[in-house]
């Protein structure tokens, strides 16, 4: 039987960022891949933008500039841009109660529940401890009212656990009672359409035919103890829905379904870089990034079995899963993805694939794009 085909792999490379491609090339050699995506953008300007592989399980079609792919978790910095850019129209921005613009999400003793502590994934409300029909997932006005009357699963504001999937719902729906318009609505009508960004929350079925096949990862990831908020958050029969299908590609899951290629995701992260700029554009005031960025939970995750550090949405680089990049800012998703941004070093990457790993946090495969990066600098 003759070997398999090499994988393709094309794109652009500045000089002095060869040892890059060799990386990316690497994961592929090593047979860790089916098909990705690698994007860095330094000081502004594009510096790296490959893809590779197979968009398909099959490897008959070839992953190119116009593939996207689920990005899951990766999604959650991105959507917290959108926040942001939304509590500036709130005199006290993060520290505004919920309650106050949601009002029923003050059932269950939540009315001081801040917008910045649920941004934090301080709320305690990681997931649906008692049963759900898995399709209310795919209902977010109905999902967000069901939360609402949650009780806490620990007293707000006196930890943290990182929320999977409910993270996604509860924001958006804050967004949605702030400006009136859905956080998806607003990163396409506001930030991707007038860039040209090829990236959506929410995504037309116009666009499907150019989504990328997921394989999904062969074990579970190491949770350690199942504890009621882990199994709430991951393990239960009821702890997410059916994902890949039409119609969860077509809501808007901000904690998760977010759809785009390696250079959109790239440019969107790109903004923790420039504080809050992307392609000349602000989002936001300089006060608001501060306020997005600053560590608000930090310590021993109750959800994941690490020690985790969160401004408003995005996570800090304490485990060391975004490079050497002390003052790192970014996020993982399920099965890879990774997202990062160095303001020090005006740098950030996003790399994107479709076999996904078991990892929860920093992917092996990211992590050596990443590192060789930094060893470019």
């Amino acid at each position: 039987m003759p070997d398999a085909a090499p994988a393709p792999i094309s794109g652009f490379t500045a000089p002095g960022f060869e040892p890059v491609q060799d990386a990316f090339a690497g994961n592929f050699a090593r047979g860790e891949e089916q098909g990705a995506g690698f994007a860095v953008v330094l000081d502004g300007e594009v510096v790296v933008d490959l893809t590779g592989g197979w968009a398909d399980r099959a490897g008959e079609r070839p992953w190119d500039s116009g593939t996207i792919v689920p990005v899951y978790s990766t999604t959650k910095g991105i959507a917290a841009l959108v926040l942001a850019m939304a509590t500036e129209a709130l005199p006290a921005g993060y520290e505004t109660p919920v309650a106050e613009v949601w009002p029923d999400f003050a059932a269950a003793g939540k009315g001081a529940v801040t917008i910045g502590e649920v941004a934090s994934h301080q709320a305690g409300l990681p997931g649906f401890a008692e049963p759900i029909d898995p399709a209310l997932w795919l209902d977010p006005p109905a999902c967000a009212a069901a939360l609402a009357q949650l009780a806490p699963m620990w007293p707000p504001g006196s930890a943290h656990g990182y929320h999977p999937l409910t993270w996604g719902y509860l924001v958006g729906e804050i967004v949605a009672r702030i400006t009136g318009r859905t956080l998806g609505t607003i990163l396409r009508e506001d930030i991707c359409a007038p860039l040209g960004i090829d990236f959506r929350i929410g995504l037309p079925e116009t666009e499907h035919a150019r989504v990328a096949e997921i394989l999904r990862p062969r074990a579970l990831a190491d949770l350690g103890e199942i504890t009621p908020a882990r199994r709430a958050a991951f393990v239960s029969k009821w702890s997410a829905p059916d994902r890949g299908g039409a119609i969860w590609r077509e809501i808007e899951i901000p904690s998760a379904n977010g759809h785009g290629t390696a250079s959109a995701v790239a440019t969107l992260y790109n903004a923790y870089a420039t504080v809050g700029l992307i392609g000349g554009k602000r989002l936001m005031r300089p006060g608001t990034f501060e306020a997005l960025t600053t560590p608000r939970a930090d310590g021993p995750d109750l959800v994941l079995p690490m020690v985790t550090r969160f401004g408003a949405g995005i996570m800090h680089n304490n485990l060391k899963a975004f490079g050497p990049f002390e003052d790192g800012l970014g996020h993982c998703g399920w099965g890879g993805s990774l997202a990062i941004a160095s303001p020090s070093r005006g740098l950030t990457c996003a790399y994107v694939m479709n076999r996904q790993s078991n990892s929860l946090v920093g992917d092996p495969r990211a992590v050596r794009l990443v590192e060789a990066v930094a060893g470019c600098l």
